[in-house]
């Protein structure tokens, strides 16, 4: 199949000609005939399947050939849960609509100047992109009007739920004309994301998408054990001097964190840099700027901060603190092994983290390889039991010393919000979590 035989206008076709596209993803293939149709999609595919051009291209097929009214709102609206996802939303549009001279976007973030946002708002907008938090402050301050909304996209629904926007996710939509067009990406389509498409869709036809295997690069899955907060930081800094590191992804609990971390490295002579909710947007632009130039060898950064990276030379995911979500693992270790590349995603693993490991473990249904790094394995403890039942690894079970009491050394100091045992406090864990989700996009 081409996309020639998928029904898009000229002007699309020779932009996607000249992005070097030839054959479309199996979901571009079964969204974008569906959508240019006129129907309500449920589609469920993961990161890398090609589904922003499955939205993209029918959505500007339908606005192509008719000029809106001066001084109607934009026609086709694209929710996101982050801002860097809605910034690569937007080039997209702008990439694929290249030949429409006349289109104009815009993408409405937190973290970005209201005014700046305002003064796009007050030109002809055919394309809006934004996350729901600041979208909602422009919509209660009446700068901008959905009534003109054709195509209303909602890209990684289950995310943006995750991150507690339904209830702005249900003012938003309630503002747009019932008789929209309603696309709706999510990497599952049941429980809470299937309650909210019931209400906001119409027959809505279900595409679900597995990619294939061999599309996808192979992922090796490692656990380390580590003792407490100072012997992780040794095993991290271990791991970034190996052979075949070429970036790096850590992931760490809190904002705090992600900050004395990145520059404890940086302070070993490390090319690293944080990535977070409460960083200015000129400033997360420029850090993911250097990161795709490949000045920045190691990026650290939370989960929220993190998602819609798509970097493909990132080798390795080191996730410093186990996510909280089993849900989040999956999307963190996705930041490797990109465009068919193959990736190293390691978890390192505290005495009182081994509850997050078993969730992980039963969320994939895979279980995680113990390794170790000679000379830094860690101390020898009382196991606390087996690991879930499962395949994979030869029924291995928590081994090199895994299941822990209390540790010792070094572990009594208190960095970065860690308590004694060298994990972060609940109370570090929860402000961090509720301001990732604060943010506003």
């Amino acid at each position: 199949m081409t996309f020639q035989s998928l029904g898009l206008a000229d002007e699309l076709l020779k932009a996607i000609e000249q992005t070097g596209y030839t054959t479309p993803t199996p979901v571009q293939q079964q969204a974008i005939p569906a959508a240019i149709a006129g129907s309500d999609l449920l589609v469920s595919s993961h990161t890398g399947s090609g589904k922003t051009a499955a939205f993209t291209l029918p959505s500007l097929h339908k606005i192509i050939d008719r000029r809106p009214a001066p001084g109607a709102g934009p026609r086709v609206l694209v929710l996101t849960p982050t801002r860097e996802l809605a910034q690569q939303v937007e080039k997209a549009v702008q990439t694929y609509g290249k030949a429409l001279r006349w289109l104009n976007t815009a993408c409405l973030v937190g973290g970005a100047p209201m005014f700046a946002q305002v003064k796009q708002l007050q030109r002809q907008c055919d394309v809006v992109v934004a996350t729901p938090g600041r979208l909602l402050d422009h919509l209660n301050r009446r700068k901008i009007k959905l009534s003109d909304v054709e195509v209303l996209i909602l890209d990684e629904a289950d995310r943006m739920l995750d991150m507690g926007f339904a209830e702005d996710i249900d003012a938003i939509v309630a503002a747009t004309p019932a008789k929209r067009q309603t696309l709706l990406f999510s990497a599952t389509l049941d429980g809470v994301v299937g309650n909210m498409a019931a209400r906001m869709t119409r027959n809505p036809q279900r595409i679900e998408i597995e990619v294939a295997q061999q599309d996808r690069g192979q992922i090796e899955q490692r656990l380390m054990f580590a003792d407490d907060l100072g012997h992780k930081s040794r095993l991290l800094h271990a791991l970034l001097g190996e052979d075949g590191m070429n970036q790096a992804v850590v992931f760490t609990a809190t904002k705090k964190s992600a900050d004395e971390l990145s520059l404890s490295l940086q302070e070993k002579g490390i090319a690293a840099a944080a990535l977070h909710g409460d960083m200015h947007q000129t400033q997360r632009n420029r850090t993911l700027d250097r990161l795709r130039q490949g000045r920045i060898g190691v990026l650290v950064a939370t989960d929220v901060a993190a998602r819609g990276i798509d970097v493909a030379g990132i080798s390795h995911v080191i996730n410093f603190d186990p996510p909280r979500q089993a849900e989040d693992y999956v999307h963190r270790i996705g930041r490797t092994g990109r465009a068919g590349r193959d990736g190293i995603a390691i978890t390192l693993s505290g005495p009182r983290e081994t509850g997050l490991i078993r969730a992980i473990e039963r969320f994939t249904g895979d279980r995680l390889a113990v390794h170790t790094i000679a000379g830094m394995e860690p101390s020898p403890r009382k196991p606390s039991g087996p690991r879930p039942a499962g395949a994979g690894n030869g029924g291995r079970r928590f081994g090199n010393g895994g299941g822990y009491g209390r540790p010792g050394g070094d572990s009594r100091r208190n960095a970065g919000g860690y308590s004694r045992d060298g994990h972060p406090t609940r109370s570090e864990r929860s402000h961090g979590d509720r301001r990732d989700r604060g943010s506003r996009g």
